[in-house]
């Protein structure tokens, strides 16, 4: 407690008389200034300490709601990238698909065609076939008449041989062999100015009807015909070697 002390006048004045004052006898009166600083004092440290802490803790607060927001920013741009990564993912899947789908359109196309051209090829196959079949067939038939008649044209050479000795020896008649199936008959002694004068035909025997290939000198091709076409119906090879040198003797008169 704090003790009010006299004043200098009262002092001086106490000195002075040297008696005691009505001052003096007061009671001393003790107002706690001591004990009001001490205490203010100590609110003081403590409210420095609640600024100081309330300052830190404002700090701390302010920092890490900034490590929050560079947080919650590296979120957002992590996720912005992945969004960016996830959308060229899908442009590139969607090119794909559209790739993949023009691919199966142009696979599905091309197995069209070839499904046609391997029907077409398996149509023309199987004609084909048929028409082979059908030439086959006409083959065996044309070689069945051929053997057909060679048998009977060996049945006939015996027959034949000794009319052919005869026109060959007496009638002036050669046989010459040709190409593969045909036979020259050359006459000669048909001409009376030219005694040694040739004249021949060439025979076709390829095939059932026999043919005329060529023949000298000339003589009217429907008398050969005439000849020829009863030797196809009558297979009398002697009278068409007649008939022929009939022409041929009437062609050079």
């Amino acid at each position: 407690m704090t003790t009010f002390e006299p004043s200098l006048s009262t002092s001086m004045r106490a000195s002075s008389h040297d008696a005691p004052s009505m001052a003096d006898q007061l009671p001393s009166i003790n107002f706690g200034f001591d004990d009001l600083r001490s205490r203010m004092n100590q609110f003081t440290t403590r409210f420095d300490d609640f600024i100081e802490k309330g300052r830190r803790r404002v700090l701390e607060e302010r920092n890490q709601f900034r490590m929050n927001i560079a947080e919650v920013q590296e979120d957002q741009r992590m996720k912005k990238r992945d969004i960016e990564i996830l959308s060229l993912k899908q442009t590139q899947h969607s090119q794909t698909l559209a790739k993949e789908s023009a691919e199966t359109s142009e696979m599905q196309e091309a197995i069209a065609t070839l499904t046609t051209q391997r029907d077409e090829r398996l149509a023309h196959r199987d004609a084909l076939r048929a028409q082979i079949a059908e030439v086959q067939k006409a083959i065996s038939a044309r070689r069945e008449a051929q053997l057909k008649h060679r048998r009977y044209l060996d049945g006939q050479s015996r027959y034949n041989e000794p009319e052919l000795d005869f026109w060959e020896n007496y009638l002036g008649l050669r046989i010459e062999g040709g190409k593969a199936d045909t036979l020259k008959f050359v006459y000669t002694n048909v001409c009376e100015r030219e005694w040694d004068r040739e004249a021949w035909f060439v025979l076709n025997t390829s095939e059932r009807e026999y043919k005329v290939d060529d023949y000298r000198p000339k003589v009217e091709q429907e008398e050969v015909e005439r000849v020829l076409e009863r030797l196809n119906e009558t297979r009398d090879l002697a009278g068409f070697l007649k008939n022929m040198r009939e022409l041929f003797v009437e062609a050079l008169k």
